[in-house]
């Protein structure tokens, strides 16, 4: 090793000798890059402990051995011509964009607490008046009226996103003449790290970032392949007001502030001292044989012949909670800044890589998905085929391959086309990565655009808008395997339960916590400024709230139900009690009622949108009722009296309706629609993310909201489409969920946005367009949810698989409902091989695929069931005593025989040794006789089905004897044939091998 790589081994991993490692593997590991030049007989690994998933190795895999992987990354053929170009890298709360010039570099940085702004007051004394006025004329049918009058309850803008600065590097004029043809820059999704790299001349010049949470860090290194190579200026700059200066010979330290008034365009010094300080400092290290370090202008650092050069880039701010005025806080930014960069002083760039990747891959690597399209329709076209099952690969070495020519913007546009399977994963992964880069324990939830923002006014001010973005935001958290991402979620909702009580208080004259539909770091719990068509919606933090009991119901964490869920829906439940109102024909109603954002014909001809109990209202109180009436018998709190009063409030909300035109009703009454192409699809909450909208329980609701996503259509925003898929997903119906997916791949030039619906971009952010990262975030939910859903009690296997497109697949490491992780594997559209882990003792699960359920109780730890490949089909009864056995399972290395009679489970089976379930079978048919027609295929080695003409009539019990013995060794497979001599009687065949013959049944 050269004189500047360090290994060091962090707890929980372990080092192994690349020479000693399979290359090919896809394991989860990641070399250290930065030794790959100094490395002479070998090179070292990190390999990660294992997780849930890593102990299933399916049998599918033999299969899929020899087939092509594409790697996980976000490739680009060009520097960024647009910021949607550049490369997001984050830790939860630093967040740069990596544009990847090549003579002049910038990386924008975005810290999540710089907002305008200070602390509100988020209440409205003349509110009740006005609330009084507008029930009236709703109450009147004079919804138009209604829909002015609601005006009066509403209340200031919110607080606007801000940005924190820009890394600036400019490079010699040499670099100007690089050549195009070896630029290459990438994001890797497995470690991680933005890569740009070019050659000048015989030079070849590469830099990495990334951004470490364990170290609260962004790391950039430039190294070349010669010695002496590496020269640039550095600066740091910002469109917030700010002062920048030198700091010894090695440090830019950068002062600054946000405006503490939204409407301020420039800052006075006044203005400024009442807005969230912050500081940013960069700290420059250059290679110890050579290189020096200049100062210029006093703000600059000028590199010049060095080896190598590593950037650290550590921020803070004053903000010291959303309650806490700037002006107020005690936290000094820039001591914090320094102190932070002082921890990681003793750290080289191996060390702080080493924790980052440790950190990182220990979240990104519980899930892996694999899909490729059927193998008898692309034989041959090794590009869309698979090679390993877990799709890990670290080439950090920036190796390249035919591949790599290939931007993934071109990928994207090739898409309507080729459909790539891989391009799928590729975006599943990309929206895992983004939430584990923009929110972690600690930091503030993710807002409209994550954490990544350029501008000063941002689109909807990039604040957090509770009416489906900031809770798509965080769909796939518990589903795709990153429970600990909702953390600052959790956070979130406690801080809006703080001003929300007040808002409740004051506007509303009622108990409990209120959240509307727009929000911002401040917690702003009000109605916003505006019409009612988005303002007035006070079912924001209800919502929201629903995440707090899904997360228990995916982990059953009772300690977190106790003391973070619970007292949160108590307040919320308060609330949605007072704020329910006698209705008429006994019904409770919440009035004023909007449905988010959508107006409504009224019946004396005027467009409106302020009614009584919309759909959604009544849907999402039945969710929170629901869930709160759980918990307390979880908790044992069923005799409190706000328990009482929803259980007896519950029944009296107003059913799901059915429109004349057969689509779900989105109002209490069927109004006209002005625009039924509308993005918003609230009035189907009740079918995802709700659950009072099944297949099962609700067929006729559930025709009605298939009737309603055809009557909206498939454009909309990223977003819109992404909740159609998951929708879609829920009714099962794999064509229409996939093709709300292919929906959302079109590639969206930034100069001419607006003619796109959704959409995505060249670095795969979603369009509304603009950008807003909450489609990033829906689609690996919607593709977990076309995979895996489940209930408390039920786990559905594949219910919308596009067994067209996606006909071969496995995915590993999904979550489900009750603790339980899944993994899938599939052939040629047909389930092969499941695998659960059971965190749970004693979990109860039916486990549903295509019509067909298993009951299953699992003990803690794994359980693999393994689809026979001779399995017969599902039948009912013939006649008689003659009976069906329509599924073979292998569970922990035991036979699983699920009896059907009429298609309903009547009995279920475990043996080991295996021993076939006596069924009430006597006698054969009396006409059956031996012929070519007749086939009698294996059970286990002492029993076989009998068939005729495809269909099973009799099972055999116990023979008593056989001519010959049955060899240990042998497997049941489909070189395994048994064939009929007579009625009672056949011969066991294996390769053409007789064995035995049974003697009598």
């Amino acid at each position: 090793m050269g004189p500047h790589c360090k290994i060091i081994a962090a707890p929980s991993i372990r080092m192994l000798p690349h020479a000693l490692s399979n290359k090919s593997s896809h394991k989860a590991f990641g070399v250290y890059p930065s030794c790959l030049g100094e490395m002479e007989d070998e090179e070292w690994v990190l390999v990660q402990s294992s997780t849930e998933k890593d102990w299933w190795n399916p049998s599918l895999m033999e299969d899929i051995n020899g087939e092509s992987s594409k790697p996980l990354k976000v490739t680009f053929s060009g520097p960024a011509k647009h910021w949607t170009d550049a490369i997001p890298i984050g830790n939860g709360r630093l967040g740069a964009m990596i544009w990847g010039g090549v003579a002049l570099e910038t990386l924008q940085l975005n810290e999540d607490t710089l907002w305008t702004g200070i602390p509100g007051d988020y209440t409205n004394s003349n509110a009740p008046a006005a609330l009084s006025e507008v029930r009236k004329l709703v109450d009147n049918g004079q919804y138009a009226e209604a829909t002015t009058a609601a005006e009066k309850l509403s209340g200031n803008q919110s607080d606007v996103y801000q940005l924190l600065g820009d890394i600036k590097l400019e490079f010699d004029d040499s670099h100007l003449k690089y050549d195009e043809k070896t630029y290459k820059r990438e994001l890797d999704l497995d470690t991680a790290t933005a890569r740009v790299k070019y050659s000048v001349a015989d030079i070849e010049y590469t830099r990495e970032h990334f951004a470490s949470n364990r170290n609260q860090v962004i790391v950039t290194k430039i190294s070349a392949s010669k010695q002496g190579s590496v020269s640039f200026t550095v600066s740091l700059d910002s469109k917030m007001s700010h002062h920048s200066y030198v700091k010894g010979e090695n440090q830019i330290i950068m002062e600054a502030s946000c405006p503490g008034n939204r409407y301020a365009q420039k800052l006075n010094e006044n203005d400024s001292q009442h807005g969230i300080q912050f500081t940013a400092i960069l700290d420059l290290q250059v290679s110890e044989a050579r290189g020096v370090v200049r100062v210029l202008e006093d703000s600059k650092l000028r590199v010049e012949g060095s080896d190598w050069a590593v950037l650290l880039l550590v921020s803070s701010s004053s903000f010291d909670g959303p309650f806490t005025k700037p002006v107020d806080s005690k936290k000094n930014p820039t001591s914090a800044s320094l102190s932070a960069l002082k921890s990681i002083g003793s750290l080289s760039y191996i060390d702080l890589y080493a924790h980052h990747l440790d950190d990182y891959q220990s979240l990104f690597h519980r899930v892996s998905l694999q899909l490729s399209k059927s193998s008898k329709s692309v034989s041959g076209n090794a590009s869309l085929t698979r090679n390993e099952l877990v799709p890990f690969q670290s080439d950090i070495s920036f190796k390249g391959n035919e591949d790599d020519k290939v931007s993934t913007a071109e990928r994207v546009k090739a898409f309507h086309t080729d459909e790539d399977p891989s391009l799928v994963e590729l975006l599943f992964q990309y929206g895992r990565y983004l939430l584990i880069s923009c929110s972690r324990p600690g930091t503030q939830v993710a807002n409209l655009q994550g954490i990544w923002n350029k501008d000063l006014t941002p689109p909807w001010d990039g604040a957090q808008h509770l009416n489906i973005n900031l809770q798509m935001n965080y769909w796939p958290a518990l589903s795709c395997n990153l429970k600990e991402c909702q953390e600052p979620l959790f956070e979130y909702i406690s801080s809006l339960s703080i001003s929300g009580s007040k808002t409740a208080k004051v506007n509303y004259e009622a108990k409990g916590w209120v959240a509307h539909q727009v929000s911002d770091l401040w917690a702003k719990s009000s109605p916003d400024a505006g019409q009612a068509l988005w303002a007035l919606w006070p079912m924001g933090g209800a919502w929201l709230c629903t995440h707090l009991w899904e997360h228990y119901t995916y982990t059953t964490d009772r300690d977190f139900l106790r003391d973070k869920a619970y007292p949160l829906l108590e307040g919320c439940a308060s609330f949605l009690l007072d704020w329910l109102i006698e209705g008429p024909g006994g019904y409770l109603e919440t009035n004023p009622s909007t449905s988010p954002e959508h107006m409504f014909i009224a019946p004396d001809g005027k467009p409106a949108s302020v009614s009584y109990s919309s759909t959604m209202d009544m849907s999402i109180i039945k969710e929170v009722f629901s869930a709160i009436i759980s918990a307390a018998k979880i908790l044992g709190r069923n005799e409190d009296e706000l328990v009482q009063k929803v259980l007896e409030a519950l029944p009296r909300l107003l059913p799901t309706k059915i429109a004349r035109d057969g689509s779900v009703m989105e109002w209490a009454q069927d109004f006209q629609d002005p625009e039924v192409r509308h993005r918003h699809v609230s009035h189907l909450f009740g079918l995802f993310p709700g659950h009072t909208i099944t297949v099962e329980k609700t067929p006729d609701l559930c025709k009605a909201a298939g009737n309603t996503l055809n009557k909206r259509g498939e454009d909309g925003p990223g977003w819109s489409t992404m909740w159609k898929a998951a929708l879609w997903a829920h009714l099962h119906n794999s064509e229409h969920a996939y093709r709300m997916v292919k929906h959302l791949f079109v590639l969206v030039d930034p100069e001419n946005e607006g003619n796109y619906e959704g959409g995505l971009y060249s670095n795969l952010f979603t369009a509304h367009p603009p950008f807003q990262i909450d489609a990033n975030f829906g689609f690996p939910a919607a593709i977990a949810e076309m995979l895996v859903q489940s209930t408390s009690e039920d786990l559905y296997l594949l219910p919308a698989l596009p067994q067209d497109k996606w006909a071969n697949g496995c995915v590993k490491g999904l979550k489900a409902r009750g603790k339980l992780t899944v993994n899938i594997c599939w052939k040629e559209g047909d389930l092969r091989e499941v695998g659960l882990w059971s965190n749970e003792h004693n979990s109860f699960k039916r486990l549903h695929y295509r019509g067909t359920t298993v009951k299953a109780n699992l003990s803690l730890g794994k359980h693999t069931f393994k689809k026979m490949k001779y399995a017969p089909r599902r039948v009912d009864n013939i006649s008689g005593n003659f009976f069906r056995i329509s599924i073979h399972y292998m569970m922990n290395e035991k036979w699983v025989h699920a009896i059907l009679v009429d298609g309903r489970i009547v009995g279920m089976h475990h043996s080991d040794p295996v021993t076939p379930l006596p069924l009430n079978t006597k006698h054969v048919r009396e006409d059956l006789t031996p012929s070519n027609e007749i086939e009698a295929l294996p059970v286990s080695n002492e029993s076989f089905l009998l068939y005729e003409n495809g269909e099973d009539f009799v099972k055999t019990m116990h023979p008593t004897t056989l001519t010959a013995p049955v060899p240990q060794d042998m497997v049941l497979s489909n070189e395994t044939e048994a064939h009929p001599v007579s009625n009672e009687s056949f011969h066991l065949y294996e390769n053409d091998e007789g064995y035995g013959k049974s003697e009598s049944w």
